[in-house]
C-alpha cells in the first residue's frame, strides 16, 4: 500500500499508460491529492485524485488508472 508521506509536492503523476495526468500540489488529508491548476492538463483548476488509484511511487506518482480514464473520474475544485 502506498502511503501518503511518499507523494511530494511539484511529482509528476502519470497514468497507467505512461501519459501525463497532472502535477501533485500537496496531499490533502491522509487519502486525497491535490492536482495543481496551472499545469496544461489541470485546465486552470485544481483536481482531486484518491489515494487508492495510486499503484506505486518512484520520481513519479503511477496510477493504477490509464490517464483517459483518471481524468474523466478526477474530482474538480
Amino acid at each position: 500500500m502506498v502511503k501518503s508521506s511518499e507523494i511530494r509536492e511539484h511529482m509528476e503523476v502519470l497514468g497507467s499508460d505512461g501519459a501525463h495526468v497532472g502535477t501533485v500540489d500537496h496531499m490533502e488529508g491522509e487519502n486525497r491529492i491535490k492536482l495543481t491548476r496551472n499545469d496544461p492538463a489541470a485546465g486552470g483548476k485544481h483536481h482531486y485524485i484518491g489515494l487508492d488509484w495510486v499503484d506505486h511511487v518512484d520520481s513519479h506518482v503511477h496510477l493504477k488508472k490509464p490517464s483517459s480514464e483518471a481524468m474523466k473520474q478526477w474530482q474538480s475544485a
